[in-house]
């Protein structure tokens, strides 16, 4: 919190978010989980199983599981360092955190944040390069008791192929495809603003932004129109700059991919608004314009493939049983949203989509007391709250014979009287 201008300004730097997002979003974030995980770590218990068996005693241990290898992403760098380090130091592990190689910096000063503030040399542990050298170094390593990793899933399938070979530990946040479900009594206006701003949240690089939207066919129109008009409204700019609303892509390999898949789309599916890279003073930069599109088969790539940028699909449905089984239709599983003024509706929706999120009359917001994880090859395993300790502590059973007496009579029973 001291220097939360200094990690705002350098998350900004390196990752080219609006300087606004990384003050007012990233940075509190990142607060709010320290603070978090300090206090929970206070509460980490184990559990008395009572009398369960006799004359024995028997309770649960919970134990450290040793040192954590994990893999950082890209597209948080900040937030999803510490959703690795704070809960795996708080249980009493020790980490080596690998950051992707395009955005060490606010690794790199939390370490040193940590340092300052009296954590021993040696629990966080920073270790910069190539996911090829450096990654597959750290899950294969064999005194790397767990890997955590947050990327593609396409990377995790390769984080699962190594780590196997040792048996560890494995736990896995991996790419989305959330579906963003608008039923026909929801509120326009909310749910086109929920849209916009879920679908472009950090220039849409978020696994659980509004990618797939689907709108119950009575407003299906409507949606579209009051959707595109607001994409139109939103200013790409500097990201220091206090009027830009979206910055730049984390890279002009990743701007012509998402470029990519749109040109593709063009073949099947029509652009209502964006499409293109920006001219004038931003067309060098790795900038790609808010993009609207519609009319796309349920399985195209446009509505099938993670993107990991500013573009949104629309597509219509008719009964509210279609509508759930469309947004459950894709391999992922991480979050979603529905949105309704029906109660019923609305329960319906979070009890039956497949997700490890469900947002209802909102979409991306998160906090450090609930958990944070997929279904499906959107991986598994929670981040932040209390469940994340399950991830990063192993379970010990202990169990004391009460009785000498005891321990004859089960030696007699096993061997009989010798």
């Amino acid at each position: 919190a001291e220097r939360a201008e200094d990690f705002a300004r350098a998350e900004s730097l390196q990752c080219g978010k609006p300087l606004k997002l990384t003050r007012e979003f990233d940075v509190p974030g990142t607060v709010d989980n320290t603070a978090f995980f300090a206090g929970a770590a206070r509460h980490l218990q184990g559990q008395s199983a009572g009398e369960y068996s006799g004359d024995h005693t028997s309770y649960v241990r919970r134990e450290p599981i040793g040192v954590v290898g994990s893999i950082a992403p890209w597209n948080y760098p900040l937030q999803m360092a510490a959703w690795k380090i704070l809960p795996a130091i708080a249980a009493g592990n020790t980490i080596v955190l690998k950051p992707a190689e395009l955005t060490p910096l606010t690794s790199l000063l939390f370490a040193q944040a940590a340092t300052d503030a009296g954590i021993p040399d040696g629990v966080v542990n920073i270790v910069t390069g190539t996911g090829r050298e450096a990654g597959e170094h750290l899950v294969g390593h064999p005194d790397v008791a767990m890997t955590s990793f947050t990327g593609s899933t396409a990377v995790g399938r390769r984080v699962a192929e190594i780590a196997t070979a040792t048996v560890k530990r494995l736990h896995l946040e991996l790419g989305g495809k959330a579906p963003f479900l608008v039923f026909d009594d929801a509120d326009l206006d909310a749910a086109a603003n929920g849209a916009v701003a879920g679908a472009l949240i950090n220039t849409g690089q978020d696994c659980t932004a509004a990618t797939r939207a689907y709108v119950q066919r009575p407003v299906y129109e409507e949606f579209v129109r009051r959707t595109a008009a607001l994409m139109e409204t939103v200013r790409l700019g500097d990201p220091f700059a206090p009027g830009t609303d979206l910055g730049p892509l984390i890279s002009h390999v990743q701007r012509d991919r998402v470029a990519g898949f749109v040109d593709r789309a063009r073949a099947y599916a029509r652009v209502v608004t964006g499409g293109e890279a920006p001219q004038g003073e931003l067309k060098n930069g790795a900038y790609y314009r808010p993009t609207l599109i519609v009319d796309a088969a349920q399985d195209s790539e446009i509505v099938q493939s993670e993107i990991f940028g500013p573009v949104l699909v629309v597509l219509p449905f008719d009964s509210d049983d279609e509508g759930i089984r469309l947004a459950n239709d894709t391999p992922y599983g991480l979050a979603a949203s529905a949105w309704s003024r029906d109660v019923y509706r609305a329960n319906r929706a979070t009890r039956e989509i497949k997700a490890g999120c469900v947002w209802v009359n909102d979409h991306i917001p998160i906090i450090s007391e609930m958990p944070h994880g997929g279904y499906k090859s959107s991986g598994f395993g929670k981040d932040m709250s209390s469940y994340s300790f399950e991830e990063y502590t192993q379970i010990k059973h202990v169990m004391f014979d009460n009785t000498a007496v005891a321990r004859k009579d089960w030696h007699r029973t096993v061997f009989g009287d010798r």
